[in-house]
Formats: structure tokens, C-alpha cells, sequence
């Protein structure tokens, strides 16, 4: 069940590092009222994405650690798709185009299933 951790939380990492792409094309700066612009948000990302990064390392060595890190992971994917779709709902244009709608639904989707096999695991530890 480690390994196919492994795999989800890579496609989860990648699916959720292209989400903050499309991220900076719809200013999400300014959608959650973020101060500094694309500099500030820029920055906020230089350690969120080397700590996704690390920790699939850690999952990858199948420590306790990176079990943590997944869930975090799992978590931030479920909550970037319930405040989108919040946005959405409140008639906000961002996000809405067909590749950001797939990218936040497949994140979600295996945000989900990454949760769970999480939480299993460390159960089990």
C-alpha cells in the first residue's frame, strides 16, 4: 500500500503544482486578498512546493514523516477544490475554463482516495 501511496501522492503533487500554475494566470493573489502580488505569491511558493516535494521523499522512504506530509498534502488538495467551487458558486469567473475545472476535480478525487489510504497507514504504523 506504501508504493501505491507513493504514485497517488506523485500525481496528486503534480496535479496541485499545475493547479497553482493556472493559479497565478487568474491572480488567485487577489481572489483570497493575498498582499504582494505575483511577488508575494511567488514566494509563499518556493517553500509550499519544496515541502510537496520533500515530502514525497519521505513518503517515497516510508517514514512516519512522510505520512504526515501526505495527509497535509491530501487536505490542501480537498480544501483548494471546496474553495474554489465556494468561488465559483458566489458567480466568481476564475477556474471555471474545462482544464481547471478537470485539474481541481481530479485533485479532489484523488485527494480523497490519498486521505484514505493515508490515514489507513498510519493506523497501522
Amino acid at each position: 500500500m506504501s508504493e501505491i501511496l507513493f504514485w497517488i501522492y506523485l500525481v496528486n503533487s503534480v496535479l496541485l503544482i499545475n493547479h497553482e500554475i493556472d493559479s497565478a494566470y487568474w491572480k488567485e493573489w487577489e481572489l483570497f486578498k493575498l498582499p504582494g502580488g505575483i511577488t508575494g505569491f511567488i514566494i509563499i511558493h518556493i517553500p509550499l512546493i519544496f515541502f510537496v516535494l520533500y515530502g514525497l521523499i519521505l513518503v517515497f522512504q516510508q517514514s512516519f514523516t512522510g505520512l504526515l506530509f501526505s495527509l497535509v498534502l491530501s487536505l490542501g488538495g480537498i480544501f483548494a477544490f471546496t474553495a474554489h467551487m465556494y468561488f465559483i458558486r458566489k458567480g466568481r469567473d476564475e477556474f471555471k475554463i474545462p482544464i481547471s475545472l478537470f485539474i481541481l476535480v481530479a485533485t479532489l478525487i484523488l485527494s480523497l482516495i490519498q486521505a484514505v489510504l493515508t490515514i489507513n497507514l498510519l493506523i497501522n504504523w
